[in-house]
C-alpha cells in the first residue's frame, strides 16, 4: 500500500510539472496529494 500511494503520487507529480493537470482543471489534486502525504507516511509504513 505504501509502495502504491508513492507511485500515484510520482504520477501527480508529473503530470503537474508537465501541465496536463492545470489544463483539465485537476490542479487541485496537488492539494490532496500535499495533504495525504503526512497520514501516508505516519499510518502506511
Amino acid at each position: 500500500m505504501f509502495y502504491a500511494f508513492y507511485a500515484v503520487a510520482i504520477v501527480i507529480l508529473v503530470l503537474h510539472f508537465t501541465g496536463w493537470l492545470k489544463r483539465n482543471n485537476l490542479e487541485w489534486m496537488m492539494l490532496v496529494l500535499a495533504v495525504a502525504v503526512f497520514p501516508a507516511v505516519i499510518f502506511l509504513k
